[in-house]
């Protein structure tokens, strides 16, 4: 049986009584009389053909009718205030969730992003960072920017550019690294990608040393360590150049190995929202500088 359309006043005046199993503190919230919501339950029971309250001396109690629709008409308005708490201006904000390694939002997106807003000022972008091991489906993202050669599975990538790694330490280490075989004498510190160093001498013709330094799951915190004290870091100095322009870091040799590149990452399975377009087109123009000539 269709029902006839059921107006949005009773509605509202029922979710507020049911929330408060008041009249009176109803039509304080909705800023009419207690007559007045008092009427609109009732006309809304009417229509229904069902008793949503049972009138109790000292306030309202909900049927079992009214305790079924009460759930699915309280769900109804949060969507519905939602979407409206989208609109600005007289355009709708869209949501973007972006997952980003931990390095490259810090190090190159971050300073980047007012430039994003002011071109795109009704999209709502939302960061989260990750040490580049994410699932874009589990954990709601649109795009996942991440580190690695592009092949992930049922995932889609753009390429954004390569981030060599070289050599990164404190300013009183690099003066006593005139030539790659005194790093020897050095705490070498090491991603969970074992192979970084070993390549790093093989760049630099020499046999690569027993590299028994702690181990990260990212450079951001690799080179932290290093800023503190704890040994040489192998990390991309294009990622760290505000530690560089300050003299916290030094790059003591012009010598670099390229292990992969940044990646903006995207389900197969996803349709690209108008959103999604415009950060994708925004980004990979903001990368182009950087996408020449490295790797």
């Amino acid at each position: 049986m269709v029902r006839p359309h059921l107006p949005l006043n009773a509605l509202k005046a029922f979710e507020a009584s049911a929330r408060h199993l008041s009249f009176t503190r109803a039509a304080i919230e909705l800023a009419v009389t207690q007559a007045a919501v008092s009427h609109q339950v009732k006309s809304l029971e009417e229509r229904l053909g069902s008793t949503l309250f049972r009138r109790l001396p000292r306030g309202l109690a909900l049927t079992d009718e009214g305790q079924a629709l009460l759930p699915a008409l309280r769900d109804s308005f949060d969507r519905i205030a939602a979407v409206l708490e989208q609109f600005e201006d007289g355009h709708v904000r869209e949501v973007l969730n972006v997952g980003v390694v931990g390095t490259f939002a810090i190090g190159w997106l971050i300073e980047r992003l007012p430039a994003f807003k002011l071109a795109h000022p009704f999209i709502d972008l939302r960061l989260s960072t990750n040490n580049n091991r994410v699932d874009i489906a589990a954990e709601g993202l649109d795009f996942a920017i991440r580190f690695g050669d592009g092949a992930w599975h049922s995932t889609e990538a753009d390429r954004l550019f390569a981030a060599p790694l070289s050599v990164l330490c404190l300013p009183e280490i690099a003066e006593r690294l005139s030539q790659p075989p005194d790093l020897y004498g050095e705490t070498l510190l090491r991603s969970y990608r074992a192979d970084e160093w070993p390549t790093w001498f093989a760049t630099a013709g020499i046999a690569a040393p027993a590299v028994k330094g702690p181990i990260f799951d990212s450079s951001r915190t690799m080179v932290e360590a290093a800023i503190l004290g704890a040994g040489v870091a192998l990390a991309p100095p294009l990622m760290f150049q505000r530690q560089l322009a300050g003299g916290l870091i030094q790059q003591p040799f012009e010598i670099f190995v390229t292990h992969g590149c940044y990646w903006l990452t995207w389900l197969k399975s996803s349709t690209l929202t108008p959103a999604m377009r415009s950060f994708q087109a925004w980004i990979l123009a903001a990368s182009l500088p950087y996408s020449k000539g490295n790797g």
